[in-house]
């Protein structure tokens, strides 16, 4: 199972405040699943999480357990090919990005990321330092990174509440 260190203004996972950071160490897929999940059950209207990962670290999976612990039971995958997938049956509509294949930040404009960004949904963005530049101030970054010294399937997930001008990613 998976451990964390957590590093916040109140200590405590459940009593996280402003500028909190926690670092969660993943050992499977599973693990990995069940950290989003957590977070989509506690996830606020209007919240925008930014998912930073190389190809094959886990955010798909982590974003499928975001998706679970919002209440979505449809099938939730990678929107490569779509940049945006809208799920509207769960606790929060959903809206879950992937700019991945984002040529130039205007394109972003034409999908009415606007619209999602500052709904009283929750909007995940994979790949989301390719679009900094548009992202609000107020974010939770989740950074999904590899040590194969530590395994083939180990990733150490760093989640990070963040505003504009004093944020690292």
């Amino acid at each position: 199972m998976w451990q964390q260190d957590v590093t916040a203004p109140g200590g405590r996972a459940d009593r996280l405040k402003k500028g909190f950071v926690v670092v969660v160490e993943s050992f499977c897929a599973q693990d990995t699943y069940e950290l989003g999940r957590k977070i989509g059950e506690s996830a606020k209207p209007g919240q925008v999480y930014c998912l930073i990962g190389d190809l094959g670290v886990g955010k798909t999976v982590f974003t499928q357990g975001l998706a679970a612990g919002l209440g979505i039971e449809e099938p939730v995958n990678s929107p490569t090919f779509t940049i945006l997938q809208m799920y509207e049956q769960g606790r929060l509509p959903f809206y879950h990005f992937d700019v991945y294949r984002i040529a130039d930040v205007e394109e972003m404009e034409e999908i009415g990321y606007e619209d999602c960004f500052y709904s009283e949904g929750v909007c995940l963005v994979e790949w989301a330092d390719l679009v900094r530049e548009i992202l609000p101030a107020k974010r939770i970054v989740v950074k999904i990174e590899k040590d194969p010294e530590k395994g083939f399937d180990y990733r150490r997930i760093t989640v990070t509440d963040q505003e504009a001008g004093r944020d690292a990613g």
